[in-house]
């Protein structure tokens, strides 16, 4: 009797102390779900607080000069390289997408851009070129949009679908959210409008995050990289802008830098594309700059 009481006692006090340790337990994995949670809200905050630019406004806010106010005169990438920034925000934004590739797996290049969704974006130009690539019939390829919306097109009848002033729209919604200024300039001959920079702490962020995805934050392998930053450095390469972020290191990160830069380049899209979680379109894009 006693040697059984004694086992239902011990029974008694391990299955309170099992009891115990998985309170503890669930009280711990509560914690970290609330410091997990504080930390998002955190993220969320700092988030929110930032200036939220596009694509196309941190390829152009790369490609400005600042005191000046304008791009270079001698590049003449960076018009179709903003068109193919619109097509990727908008396959990000899930407004976008390539049809399928079906059996035969047919090339990047050669398949269409269909619109997923026609709901808003918020953006004037996203919109506009959302509501052309929506209203198309036959639909056109990812190299056929660029070249239409840049007014590249060798076809007269499709010349509407280009769209105008799109460096200086940019700079405008820019000067909206207040990181650039408007001022008037004279060039002998002819007065222009420029867009000097006023938020150096804007501009300084965005290098900072180009400079640090192939650094610091360098993960060599493209399908865990973040998809805007990883389309922010081959867009911005493809606009003949990216130097500029690098222009301020020093000589052996410049080196590392731009030799990482080109291993990205060097990536076949055809074959980016059917990896997991990749953005076809995205990559439809990479490839009619680097075909």
């Amino acid at each position: 009797m006693t040697t059984l009481t004694k086992r239902t006692s011990g029974l008694v006090q391990r299955r309170t102390e099992a009891i115990r340790n998985a309170d503890r337990e669930k009280e711990s994995g509560d914690e970290e779900e609330e410091a997990r949670r504080g930390e998002e809200e955190d993220e969320d905050s700092r988030d929110s607080k930032d200036t939220r630019l596009t694509l196309m406004e941190e390829v152009l806010l790369l490609g400005l000069k600042d005191r000046e106010g304008y791009t270079s005169f001698w590049n003449d990438c960076i018009s179709s390289g903003l068109r193919g920034c619109m097509l990727v925000e908008l396959a990000l934004r899930g407004r976008l997408q390539l049809e399928a590739g079906g059996l035969r797996r047919r090339g990047l290049l050669s398949r269409k851009v269909i619109c997923k969704s026609d709901a808003p974006t918020g953006d004037v130009l996203l919109d506009e070129a959302l509501k052309h690539i929506k209203e198309t019939q036959p639909p056109e390829t990812v190299q056929n949009w660029i070249e239409l919306l840049s007014g590249e097109t060798w076809n007269p009848l499709k010349l509407h679908y280009q769209l105008r002033n799109v460096r200086e729209r940019l700079a405008k919604n820019l000067v909206e959210k207040g990181v650039l200024t408007t001022e008037k300039q004279n060039f002998l001959l002819f007065d222009m409008t420029t867009h000097p920079l006023t938020n150096s702490t804007i501009k300084q962020r965005l290098v900072k995050k180009v400079q640090d995805s192939v650094l610091d934050k360098w993960v060599n392998d493209p399908q865990r990289m973040d998809k805007r930053v990883l389309a922010l450095i081959l867009l911005a390469h493809s606009s003949d802008v990216l130097e500029n972020a690098f222009a301020p290191l020093q000589d052996d990160q410049y080196d590392l830098a731009m030799k990482r830069v080109h291993s990205l380049l060097e990536l076949e899209p055809e074959k980016e594309c059917s990896k997991p979680n990749a953005n076809e379109l995205m990559w439809a894009v990479v490839a009619a700059f680097t075909k």
